[in-house]
């Protein structure tokens, strides 16, 4: 390797080892990306939700990633430009614009990628009016504690239940939410027909 770069003018020498070092720890950062080893996210408990936390800041253009990206591309389009035989001047300045416009596009992506991912965290305020069906018995005046499938975040959920009414809602009997006891255990009555 040493051989092949020492035979070439320093400014092609230059690009070749910016292109080749910025692409080895692009590929990195993508890889650990997509298979989740970017875990950067703090968790938040506030009462009943769990919510992801990036800090408030989901554009950033100055990262360690778009930077990455910048000299990769800057690289690759160098070598590119001075094989197609532009003069330096040139050549500084198409690499230069090719690898700004690599940093928008890497700031873009990651930040659709960040939009898109959802974190399956239950939010229990959520579940707060929903209708569901007593799935096993629910006893009088938070006598006995049972279970109720509601439909939250848009899947059906089996969530433990509570009810103030004076008599046990049996199996299949249809319920309303209506507050959020503690994490995960709602306080529903009896739906009249």
């Amino acid at each position: 390797m040493l051989d092949f770069l020492s035979e070439m003018p320093v400014l092609e020498q230059t690009y070749w080892i910016i292109a080749l070092i910025g692409s080895a720890i692009f590929a990195v950062i993508f890889l650990l990306t997509f298979i989740g080893g970017d875990t950067d996210v703090d968790m938040e408990a506030d009462g009943t939700d769990f919510d992801a936390d990036d800090g408030g800041v989901g554009f950033q253009f100055f990262t360690f990633k778009n930077i990455v990206a910048f000299f990769t591309i800057f690289g690759w389009s160098g070598l590119s430009c001075l094989d197609g035989g532009l003069s330096t001047g040139l050549t500084l300045v198409i690499s230069t614009i090719s690898g700004l416009i690599m940093m928008v596009l890497t700031t873009l992506l990651f930040f659709w990628i960040n939009k898109l991912a959802e974190s399956g965290t239950l939010k229990m305020k959520n579940a707060i009016g929903a209708i569901g069906e007593v799935y096993l018995p629910i006893g009088a005046n938070r006598s006995k504690m049972g279970k109720v499938q509601i439909k939250v975040q848009g899947s059906l959920r089996e969530l433990e239940a509570l009810t103030d009414n004076d008599e046990e809602l049996k199996t299949g009997t249809v319920v309303k939410v209506l507050e959020i006891i503690s994490a995960e255990l709602l306080l529903v009555e009896k739906l009249s027909k």
